[in-house]
């Protein structure tokens, strides 16, 4: 059983996303010049690189000058937005959603997730994660009480053709009591999109076992190569009960700022979470619930520009990795993240990323924070200025030569 100490060691926030630190000294082994550039923290997105949905701004301001009505929302957030919310999610994932039952706005998806987890994990239960996956998964399961079951993603070998879940780990894993699936589509940190076949097998599997699945779809707004995406809910195989779908206006439309997140799907599920939010939060900030209305309204190609200006961030940040001998990096498919693979260094993980902040001005998440076996990897958030962002892996290629093995 756990320590107190232990349970929020555990929880680790020296290497999420914007809380680098550097009070922690210069590892040894860490030698050479400094190289000249723009710092650049690839460990989140850069809202001044993409500013939010015109309009937003405005929205808010109309939300504080109403005072009251929109700071006090109920628990769920303003009935009036969940209403607005449930027609657009239901035109964009394919199938109703009903605003007073199966809809709650929440702190950001991280605040989504949260209350999901903890609305549907007792001690003791199994909880399958993918490996690699989203880096707050493992610790949440963790932290509520419950028995981490990882099931492998192959993201290298399936490239093209699929995202490439261990289906058969999976069924294994349902076969012998896991109780909740946890999974992100886009895949978080790879970028890899599941397709239809895996997530047909992947409800198939949930509805034979009576598993509940917590499927993040945070970056589905943002895929490329127009590559297909698919809903899990759209596919009416899983019994509503059993799924909570969550999303939010975030790096895609530049608006992590706000803080919003919604969840959506079995209202059982949806209630627990409401009373959880009500003893965590009370609800998602009123006045930043006030920008919902700009969400999914956007101008006219406003999303296709976006889109087509983080792919082209994309690929040449790809072409310069796979330009360095030693590098892997598979072609992200959707969302702003790419998940290189580094040749042996002659540091390990944790001080190369010290080097490449202290040396590079760089700043990127290291693969272990996403699964222990990922040690030779990093994650970056392309949603980046492109020239900054180029030059920054460039220099990332210096310090790659100066450590290799």
């Amino acid at each position: 059983m756990l320590s107190l100490e232990d349970k929020f060691r555990m929880l680790g926030v020296d290497s999420a996303p914007g809380q680098e630190v550097n009070a922690h000294g210069i590892p040894d082994g860490i030698v050479g010049e400094c190289l000249e550039g723009t710092r650049v923290d690839f460990s989140h997105g850069d809202v001044d690189a993409f500013t939010p949905i015109p309009g937003s701004f405005d929205l808010f301001v109309a939300g504080f000058e109403e005072g009251a009505p929109q700071a006090y929302t109920e628990y769920r957030g303003r009935m009036s937005l969940r209403e607005y919310l449930a027609g657009k999610l239901a035109e964009f994932s394919g199938a109703p959603v009903a605003a007073g039952t199966e809809l709650i706005v929440t702190p950001g998806t991280q605040g989504a997730l949260f209350l999901a987890m903890g609305a549907a994990i007792m001690p003791g239960d199994k909880v399958v994660v993918i490996e690699p996956d989203y880096f707050a998964n493992r610790k949440l399961v963790t932290f509520f009480g419950g028995e981490l079951v990882p099931v492998g993603l192959d993201y290298f070998g399936c490239e093209g053709e699929r995202a490439g879940i261990d289906l058969a780990g999976l069924e294994r894993a349902f076969a012998e009591g896991a109780r909740l699936l946890i999974f992100s589509n886009p895949n978080n940190p790879t970028g890899a999109v599941y397709t239809r076949e895996e997530l047909v097998s992947i409800a198939e599997l949930a509805q034979r076992y009576g598993v509940r699945v917590i499927c993040d779809e945070l970056y589905s707004r943002q895929i490329f190569d127009d590559r297909e995406f698919v809903h899990l809910r759209s596919l009416g195989i899983l019994d509503p009960e059993l799924l909570v779908t969550i999303i939010g206006p975030s790096k895609t439309e530049s608006m992590s700022g706000f803080r919003l997140g919604v969840a959506y799907g079995s209202p059982s599920w949806i209630l627990r979470m409401e009373k959880l939010q009500a003893i965590v939060s009370l609800r998602a900030a009123g006045y930043c619930q006030a920008v919902i209305p700009a969400w999914f309204s956007e101008p006219e190609g406003w999303m296709t520009e976006r889109v087509a200006a983080h792919q082209r961030i994309r690929d040449d940040l790809v072409a310069l990795f796979r330009a360095m001998p030693g590098v892997r990096v598979r072609v992200t498919e959707g969302g702003s993240y790419i998940f290189p693979t580094l040749p042996e260094l002659t540091l390990p993980l944790k001080d190369f990323v010290a080097a490449l902040r202290l040396q590079a001005s760089v700043v990127v998440t290291p693969g272990t924070e996403f699964g222990p076996q990922f040690t030779s990897s990093v994650r970056l958030n392309f949603s980046q200025d492109y020239d900054a962002a180029v030059d920054a892996v460039r220099r990332m290629g210096v310090l790659i030569d100066r450590y290799r093995a």
